[in-house]
């Protein structure tokens, strides 16, 4: 991006909004951690304002000493309290990058046009949704963000379509492939109820770009059921084998081989894995909603700072809504933290979808997970049986979600067994990351306030306020022992003063009888004094994935 210098005030201005305009959140947030304070002083005076993120943004410990962001104007949210719109534009809809189209022949016609195929049947709920049924082609008019412009090839009607309900590429459209999944997330889903011996899918490779590998569920009496990897291996004229004894022209016939006959697999193929429905995207735009849109149907708990609701939205979509207590944070705040979470989206973090801002109580609408917190899970009669894998497997999803939040130069501030969720498939996501820095109740700001979560807080965060991504390690060791011992409170028995002075004297939790040494290891290294000395998210995120299979080789070798 390169523009002509400025010659005056008025062109300086045009450029920066410009700027802001055409960057995306992450990097106008790494432009403005890059960029000297005397210069945002400089752009700010100009009468350009810097975007939301310069002012809440988690990066540092103590931006909210710094003069100059607080007397940054949050532009955005004038623009949205002044629009007398119920509905405001979801604030991450320009920044998606459009969808790469397949030259696949059997779905794109003349070069000219992009032809889907429906995945699932679709039923369309809001106004301009286009619906279809499984199987039915649809030509892509536009591609942006998660609802794409369609036309029905057999109807001629033309309107949205949530675009993870439809595939681009034809192998997609087979019930065996899964694209995008990881190793561990394969595991996942074929160990899950519902499998049997011989479950199978094919996915993308992890390591070699445009290759593919076969998880196949496997397992006896004696030692469980577990998954075998193997490698799709590809040939210089576009075949495929897993032994180089048999080729293959496609996968399709891979695959049908490999299901009249084992021939070297530890399973001869089954079915495919199963595959849940995806959650539709969001709505489109519905960014701001009107409080009227939900229905508050069932209260799910009770925090320091309001409550969660199970609610529906717009008499159609199962939501779950936390309500703040009015006081709890400016909305100011909240609408510049909120853009930025909306930002952040993955697998294991939980999904922020809408607000509701225009009066108090705030509400935060989020997508609703059926278990709820990990902590209540943990302390159930089904949490409580759950075994020692699925625990640590709990534990590798968490570190998943913060790697994530660590790649993307974010911090949680309040990683807690009670700040994570559960999905009715036991997947856990990671909820409130931003939150705790927006608080602005005296009895969580201040840090001997009888609400602040002294025992998950690193030392230098209690003494200090420095809070960074070396304080979530630390936060994560704790959180470690919540679920080793479904859902007790760490430091049994002792006061946060005690907390306090132990941490002082170098003290540490024990380990406990159920706690395997190599887990309470990685505590220990969560635990290091010295912020620098803790491990990286990614690091744990590794350890805990091979947490049982570290020695062994994680691809079958060829049949």
């Amino acid at each position: 991006m390169r523009y002509a210098r400025p010659n005056n005030a008025e062109e300086l201005k045009a450029t920066i909004r410009a700027t802001w305009a055409l960057i995306t959140p992450e990097q106008c947030h790494r432009l403005i951690d890059s960029m000297p304070r005397r210069i945002a002083a400089v752009i700010q005076a100009k009468g350009a304002p810097l975007p939301c993120s310069f002012t809440m943004g988690c990066v540092g410990s103590k931006e909210q000493q710094d003069p100059i962001s607080k007397a940054v104007v949050n532009d955005d949210f004038q623009n949205r309290t002044q629009n007398s719109a119920h509905y405001v534009k979801d604030p991450t809809t320009g920044n998606k990058a459009n969808k790469t189209i397949s030259t696949d022949p059997s779905v794109a016609s003349d070069g000219s046009e992009t032809i889907a195929i429906a995945l699932y049947d679709y039923e369309g709920i809001n106004e301009g949704d286009l619906g279809f049924k499984k199987g039915d082609k649809l030509k892509i008019l536009q591609e942006s963000g998660e609802w794409w412009r369609a036309k029905h090839a057999v109807t001629g009607q033309e309107g949205y379509i949530p675009s993870n309900y439809v595939a681009i590429d034809s192998l997609e459209t087979e019930e065996w492939f899964f694209k995008g999944v990881s190793r561990k997330d394969a595991e996942r889903q074929l160990l899950a109820s519902g499998n049997k011996l011989g479950s199978y899918m094919i996915r993308d490779s992890e390591t070699t770009k445009g290759s593919y590998s076969l998880s196949v569920r496997d397992g006896d009496s004696q030692s469980g059921d577990t998954v075998k990897h193997y490698k799709i291996r590809t040939l210089d004229n576009g075949g495929f084998y897993i032994s180089p004894r048999i080729t293959f022209t496609t996968l399709q016939e891979l695959v049908s081989h490999y299901k009249k006959q084992g021939d070297g697999l530890c399973q001869a193929l089954t079915s495919p894995c199963i595959s849940p429905k995806p959650q539709k995207p969001w709505e489109k735009d519905a960014w701001e909603i009107p409080r009227e849109s939900l229905k508050l149907d069932r209260r799910l708990g009770a925090g320091q700072f309001g409550e969660v609701w199970m609610a529906t939205y717009n008499k159609h979509t199962k939501v779950a809504v936390k309500t703040m207590k009015p006081g709890t944070m400016s909305v100011e705040a909240f609408l510049a933290e909120a853009n930025l979470m909306k930002a952040l989206q993955h697998d294991k973090l939980v999904r922020l979808n809408a607000v509701v801002t225009k009066e108090e109580p705030i509400y935060i609408i989020t997508e609703y997970m059926e278990k709820g917190s990990l902590l209540d899970f943990l302390k159930s009669d089904e949490g409580n049986r759950v075994q020692l894998p699925k625990l640590i497997d709990f534990s590798a999803q968490i570190a998943e979600g913060m790697a994530f939040i660590e790649q993307r130069n974010y911090i949680h501030r309040d990683l807690r067994a009670a700040n994570i969720l559960v999905s009715k498939a036991l997947v856990c996501k990671i909820a409130d990351f931003g939150l705790a820095r927006i608080i602005e109740d005296n009895e969580y700001t201040a840090r001997e306030g009888a609400k602040f979560p002294i025992k998950w807080t690193a030392p230098e965060a209690i003494n200090y306020g420095s809070f960074t991504i070396k304080s979530d390690v630390w936060s994560f060791g704790i959180l470690l022992t919540e679920i080793i011992s479904y859902g007790r409170t760490p430091y049994p028995g002792m006061t946060n003063p005690e907390v306090i002075r132990s941490l002082e004297r170098g003290y540490r939790m024990q380990r406990t009888d159920s706690c395997p040494q190599e887990l309470y290891d990685i505590m220990l290294e969560c635990w290091k004094n010295k912020p620098e000395d803790r491990p990286t998210f990614e690091y744990l995120q590794s350890v805990l994935e091979d947490f049982y299979t570290a020695t062994e080789s994680q691809y079958q070798q060829q049949p």
